[in-house]
């Protein structure tokens, strides 16, 4: 008697019933999600679930899947990184987020100051882990100034004393993440980083194919919003963009919101590159989940005009864009199999941050961090270790 009053309680179990259930590899039909203490206990048929466990069952015509994960959102709900990188601006980011499927997320500074980085990643290291921030993402300023992009050009430098050592903090920081150039760093950079265990990735640079290949050999395993801030593709100058589709060690993100990325040009990239290696991502700013035309970006005003971010000169500035939004875009203007879009969106990001086992499929295990969507490919809901946050429909 005293050994059975010693023993901890059993976690009270629930089911979420489908008529389909995506686990990040292929289709359960008539499928039920067994959770227990907030994580995954398995899949079952909808005539397993012990009578005694609480169900849910979701509308005819919504599927469950695994919950989103955005690494490179630069901001949400009105809120940018950059502004005020702390700890209740990622949370705020996250939370925006998550009214559109995107359950974990790396928050993203664009390039700024070497005191908006520490402040960054002191955040990150507090909070990694937690409230669905896996981590920061470093999206320069060890970047190219012929690549620049939206960033401003007067903080895009070459690293200096002691920036290594600071990338290198991300250590303690989740699954992080810095976009860098490749040709701007010193040799050993970025196996620096990658012994640190700190993810490297190809972006805004002119780097040669030679040049990535080498920087794989260090330890790169990411490209940022392939195509955008690089050269393009051609016969004789493969570049970043020919060794990403084809360098399997590489695992690149896309910004697929019909205006980045022609569509034929995304669905070349997973048919080169397979769904395993190809990451959606948002480059999200902080109009997405908020009523916002335009905010201040590190000293220039954005517009969005027509859903289309861009500063008074006409470069594009990240992307109103959601991860559900890129999800639907993936299939409806890239034609892209569902099955690919939504491990895009989940398993593969989960695999590129090494949190596969925990994130990003519906498996024994993993937390119970599950989206809902119809058959239009619109969030009906959103689980949080198991707890659902409810949108719309229904």
């Amino acid at each position: 008697m005293s050994q059975d009053r010693n023993k901890p309680p059993k976690a009270e179990g629930r089911a979420i019933v489908a008529d389909r259930v995506f686990d990040g590899r292929g289709w359960h039909r008539g499928a039920a999600v067994m959770i227990q203490g907030g994580r995954i206990a398995g899949l079952a048929s909808r005539g397993e679930v012990p009578s005694d466990w609480q169900q849910s069952r979701v509308p005819a015509g919504v599927f469950v899947t695994a919950g989103f994960i955005d690494v490179q959102v630069n901001g949400g709900g009105g809120v940018l990184l950059n502004d005020r990188p702390t700890i209740d601006s990622m949370r705020a980011i996250a939370r925006a987020h998550r009214r559109f499927g995107t359950t974990a997320c790396l928050p993203t500074l664009i390039t700024d100051t070497r005191e908006q980085m520490r402040s960054a990643i002191a955040a990150a290291r507090s909070l990694a882990g937690r409230d669905g921030v896996l981590g920061l993402h470093l999206e320069g300023p060890f970047i190219s100034p012929q690549r620049p992009g939206v960033h401003r050009s007067d903080r895009i430098v070459q690293p200096g004393a002691g920036d290594l050592e600071l990338l290198c903090e991300l250590s303690g920081a989740g699954h992080s993440l810095v976009t860098l150039a490749p040709e701007c760093v010193p040799p050993g950079f970025v196996m620096t980083l990658a012994a640190a265990g700190v993810r490297a990735s190809i972006g805004h640079s002119e780097a040669s194919a030679a040049v990535v290949a080498q920087a794989v050999a260090e330890g790169a395993t990411g490209v940022t919003h392939l195509f955008n801030a690089m050269p393009p593709f051609s016969a004789r100058a493969p570049g970043i963009v020919g060794t990403a589709l084809s360098e399997p060690r590489l695992t690149a993100g896309i910004i697929v919101d019909g205006i980045h990325v022609d569509p034929v040009s995304v669905r070349a990239a997973f048919a080169a590159k397979g769904a395993d290696r190809i990451a959606l991502v948002t480059d999200a700013m902080p109009t997405v989940g908020a009523a916002l035309d335009h905010f201040d970006l590190v000293g220039r005003t954005i517009k969005l005009i027509d859903g289309r971010l861009t500063t008074q000169e006409g470069t594009l500035a990240g992307a109103h864009l959601d991860m559900a939004s890129a999800v639907r875009n993936a299939v409806g203007l890239a034609k892209v199999p569902l099955e690919d879009a939504l491990r895009a969106a989940s398993l593969t990001p989960a695999q590129f941050l090494g949190v596969e086992n925990e994130r990003g499929a519906i498996v024994p295990g993993a937390r119970a961090d599950l989206v809902a969507l119809t058959d239009k490919l619109i969030v009906a809901a959103t689980w949080i270790d198991g707890e659902i946050e409810s949108y719309g429909v229904p």
